[in-house]
């Protein structure tokens, strides 16, 4: 049985592929913790200064596997050990949010219910032209339980959320873009080369600065200003002495490009 999660280094750049093409990528039990465990191994590895998460084949994801989903209900027999297990699942997710790395997740054709919600809990989106998204989980009976509601919320707005999550609305990539949910929207086919554009513009940022904003923004950014603003003093009287920053103004100085090493 091939791997249903697959890794490729391109440069700085660590790339993790959904491989199931011939079940349009559709997420099983499994393939979520195999995900989760090459989060870890990206996060860990140091030559690694940012994480791609694309799709094999036709699309991105079509998102859950059903027969995965319905196989739960014969193994979970009351809601408590449901939601125990739903944590977990969340907690994939959420690692993609508290690695101190920048997550890209380059998408295409379809990026439907838990799919979505993945690319949610990414730095950046990029979106191939004709792109769809939906979370259909109230057509089901259900809502979309693994930060999809949560953190819509966040990006877009209690009211466009309630409109994309009650109604169960989709939209393309253009409307993605309108509504700042998407940071490119690259012709058909080139969302994988769109993202390792991102990648080498992360390469002329110092990481430790990227992954510190990246944490403040996430932690603060429904704060109090007061808090928030300490949050940057704090921030930034961490960085202040990292060779990073000797570096950056170094390079600035002699008009070269930096050579940030990370610490």
């Amino acid at each position: 049985m091939p791997d249903t999660i697959i890794t490729q280094t391109q440069g700085a750049a660590r790339i993790i592929l959904l491989n199931r093409p011939d079940k349009r990528n559709a997420m099983t039990v499994d393939m979520m913790w195999a995900l989760a465990a090459a989060l870890d191994d990206a996060e860990a590895d140091k030559t690694v200064r940012a994480v791609i998460i694309a799709g094999q084949g036709g699309c991105f994801s079509a998102g859950v596997d059903f027969m995965s989903l319905a196989s739960l209900s014969q193994t979970m027999p009351t809601t408590q050990d449901f939601r125990h297990f739903l944590y977990r699942f969340q907690d994939v997710f959420t690692r993609m949010e508290r690695m101190e790395k920048p997550v890209i997740a380059a998408v295409h054709e379809y990026c439907l219910g838990m799919a979505w919600e993945l690319a949610l809990a990414a730095d950046f989106r990029v979106a191939a032209q004709g792109t769809r998204f939906s979370l259909p989980e109230v057509q089901l009976g259900l809502i979309p339980d693994v930060g999809g509601t949560s953190r819509l919320a966040r990006l877009a707005g209690e009211a466009r959320a309630k409109e994309l999550v009650m109604l169960a609305r989709g939209m393309d990539a253009g409307k993605a873009y309108d509504l700042g949910l998407i940071t490119e929207v690259p012709e058909k086919d080139q969302h994988l080369e769109s993202a390792l554009g991102l990648v080498r513009e992360l390469e002329g940022c110092a990481p430790l600065a990227v992954g510190m904003a990246k944490k403040i923004i996430n932690r603060g950014a429904h704060l109090d200003g007061a808090t928030f603003r300490e949050l940057e003093a704090l921030a930034q009287s961490t960085l202040l002495n990292t060779a990073d920053v000797k570096e950056g103004v170094m390079a600035k100085m002699q008009k070269r490009p930096p050579e940030f090493k990370g610490h």
